[in-house]
């Protein structure tokens, strides 16, 4: 996973007023939770921007009082009008214990799906994944060469060597829809099959009014010569 270091302070106090002015002086009010005690700290809402408007995900180094923590982002409370990061949960890792995140999903491949005419459509962005610090990946790579039109593939068919997948197996990720030239290339090769087989019957039938017909004109000609 990338590193990201991040200079933070202790906080002096706990509570509304104190994080209203934390906040007023252009710093986030943090915690973080997952080590001996929980540590409450605050540090420049500039400094996070690389960390929250990303859709990358990051180990932390957490520069608290000129101690280092190692920690993941568990969550962001953002202002619901201005859309500014109000309040950030960080959990402390250590490198002997699993630790559960969302990863970012890359789709690689062509489905065949896509070459029929469907569209490719990505469903979830993220997966919860667990495993060790050291072994999470920035991405999660799945291959959809293999979806067809109409069709999904789902976390259950995934598999990653030594990582864990929290979400439920039926979740979708990705999944080729089928579009108006798609339908419209099925309902031509439909239509191509009932005309082939609407053309076999005339041919059929045309035969039997053939011979039906030279039977009779046969016949006329015997009675004529008779009656002469």
């Amino acid at each position: 996973m990338k590193l990201l270091e991040i200079k933070c302070s202790l906080r002096e106090s706990v509570g509304k007023k104190d994080s209203k002015k934390i906040r007023k002086e252009g710093n986030v009010p943090c915690v973080l939770y997952g080590g001996e005690e929980n540590i409450h700290f605050f540090a420049p809402e500039n400094d996070f921007r690389h960390l929250v408007y990303t859709p990358n995900v990051y180990l932390l180094k957490l520069d608290i009082a000129g101690k280092i923590y190692d920690a993941v982002l568990q969550d962001i409370q953002f202002h619901p009008v201005t859309d500014k990061a109000l309040h950030m949960d960080f959990y402390q890792v250590f490198e002997d214990k699993p630790v559960s995140i969302d990863i970012p999903v890359q789709l690689n491949g062509v489905p065949e799906g896509v070459k029929q005419g469907g569209k490719l459509a990505l469903e979830a962005r993220r997966i919860r994944a667990r495993a060790l610090p050291g072994l999470l990946p920035d991405i999660l790579k799945v291959d959809v060469s293999g979806i067809g039109l109409g069709k999904s593939i789902k976390v259950g068919e995934l598999d990653f060597p030594d990582i864990e997948l929290l979400d439920s197996p039926n979740l979708v990720l990705a999944s080729v829809k089928l579009t108006r030239s798609a339908r419209g290339i099925a309902g031509d090769d439909e239509e191509g099959e009932e005309g082939e087989e609407g053309e076999e019957g005339e041919g059929e039938g045309e035969g039997e009014g053939g011979k039906s017909g030279e039977g009779q004109a046969e016949g006329s000609g015997e009675d004529t010569q008779k009656e002469s």
